[in-house]
């Protein structure tokens, strides 16, 4: 029987306000639906761009989110220098530019190595980390993951058989508060308050449970299963194994329980079949009864958050994601030392001395950015839409943007209670039929056609087709809401 999730509420389960890169690959639909694949993962990073319609797409990993504000400043020179000017905000907390030229890449990775930002060449599509952004600083999660972020980049980069992992393959470092732990990452530590962790495996509990010292062990162990469990390079995700992800406990039992000495304070695993590495020393015994893995937060951390040592941490929501060379300049300029990307498409600073909370309000607001937790523009995102995208049949980012003072699909009262904030559903755009960066779960789907009008769908049902703006967006709007009606 599931036991009750032992980590408390820390957000309220709003949406967040984003822009999503359509597959650069083509060859996954966003609905959750797998089309046929031609083959390995095609994902991009800095070395191995993608050749969209507008130039170049590069995406930059950013373990954990954690960046410093000199580095966002570097990041936001080599946009403009090299792309279209902006970076955007990636739903595992990275980055990207667009518009990069021909040739341009290998400027890109030789500057970002010499930032250390690039660690590891071959190992550059492979090190996808998210970790709870306010760990360590609010004082809710179990167990601060910041040391594990840092431990799990260097050893993955370690390891060059692990160089081989698909782009989009995710791990995740959850404290105890549920926030990261329900993105579906391929595998994600989940913090207990008895200073273990459960190993979650595709969004599953997988029953093992492991000391603290042995966390990343078991990430590593289980990403390593992974690649030699799969029959090929089109299975790109842990969850697309044929039996399903918790095939893997088996190997990782006793991938865990064996093996010689340990690395200091961390510990490394073997898999069956694999060359000797060190043991981490984890008593497994039998499985634990499996716990709830908490639902997929839509939106994370909006707004002021008190820190335990009497600084604030303020979130904000980045609108479609973009973050243009004015928003760079004021979140440096606002940063005490660093920024932390967050998975939902915003920006934490934390560690802000109480004293320059009002100024940094005014500077973050002015800059367009989104501090009102019950704001109705979170939960809007769209696809990269024309010019972007090929075969995009319309601009959905301006169609999606803010207009009038006002976001599009949010025409909804001005003043909302809690309940009614956090039951709108998300509602994202389209540029066809393919939904790119469509959310998980229940959305309004906004979908643009061949004769110039837009679908409104929700729950798979047309509520408007049109072509006036106005009108679309109004629908949008009615169809997010409890209830809401079709025309």
């Amino acid at each position: 029987m599931a036991l009750r999730p032992p980590w408390p509420a820390v957000y309220d389960r709003s949406v967040v306000l984003s822009l999503v890169t359509p597959r650069a690959d083509g060859n996954e639909a966003s609905s959750g639906t797998r089309m046929q694949r031609r083959g390995a993962d095609r994902c991009p990073g800095t070395v191995a761009v993608h050749q969209a319609q507008d130039g170049g797409l590069a995406r930059i990993r950013i373990p954990g989110g954690a960046l410093t504000r000199d580095k966002l400043i570097a990041l936001a020179g080599l946009a403009a220098e090299l792309g279209n000017g902006r970076l955007e905000l990636t739903a595992r907390g990275n980055l990207q530019l667009r518009g990069l030229a021909p040739g341009a890449e290998v400027a890109l990775s030789t500057r970002l190595a010499g930032q250390g930002l690039l660690p590891s060449v071959p190992h550059d599509r492979a090190r996808n980390v998210l970790a709870s952004p306010l760990s360590g600083r609010d004082g809710v999660g179990a167990l601060d993951v910041r040391p594990l972020v840092a431990e799990l980049d260097r050893r993955l980069c370690a390891d060059p058989e692990l160089a081989a992992l698909p782009g989009r393959f995710l791990f995740a470092l959850d404290d105890g508060r549920g926030d990261v732990a329900g993105q579906r990452a391929d595998v994600a530590a989940l913090a207990l308050p008895d200073q273990r962790i459960a190993l979650l495996l595709g969004g599953q509990d997988s029953g093992l449970r492991l000391p603290v010292r042995a966390a990343v062990t078991g990430l590593l162990a289980a990403a390593t299963a992974f690649l030699r469990r799969r029959a090929d390079a089109r299975v790109w995700r842990l969850a697309e194994l044929p039996d399903g992800p918790l095939q893997l406990v088996g190997d990782l039992r006793e991938a865990l329980s064996g093996g010689s000495a340990a690395e200091p304070g961390a510990g490394s695993a073997v898999v069956p079949g694999a060359r000797s590495a060190p043991s981490a020393e984890a008593d497994l015994g039998g499985l634990a009864p499996p716990i709830s893995v908490p639902g997929r937060d839509p939106r994370g951390p909006v707004g002021r958050i008190e820190q335990t040592d009497g600084r604030v941490a303020l979130a904000v929501s980045v609108p479609l994601g973009e973050l243009t060379q004015a928003r760079c300049q004021v979140l440096a300029a606002m940063a005490e030392r660093e920024v932390l990307l967050t998975p939902w498409r915003g920006v934490v600073l934390p560690d802000l001395s109480p004293p320059s909370i009002g100024l940094a309000v005014r500077r973050l607001v002015g800059a367009g950015l989104v501090l009102d937790p019950h704001s109705p523009s979170l939960g809007v995102s769209a696809c990269t839409g024309r010019p972007g995208c090929a075969q995009a049949l319309a601009d959905v980012r301006a169609d999606a943007s803010v207009a009038a003072g006002r976001a599009a699909g949010t025409a909804v009262p001005p003043e909302e209670g809690d309940e009614v904030a956090q039951s709108r559903l998300p509602v994202h755009w389209s540029g066809c039929a393919r939904r790119c960066g469509r959310p998980t779960g229940p959305a309004v789907d906004v979908v643009a056609e061949q004769d110039g009008t837009y679908r409104v769908l929700r729950d798979g049902e047309t509520r408007y087709v049109g072509a006036d703006l106005a009108a679309v967006r109004s629908a949008a709007a009615e169809s997010r809401m409890p209830g809401g009606a079709a025309r």
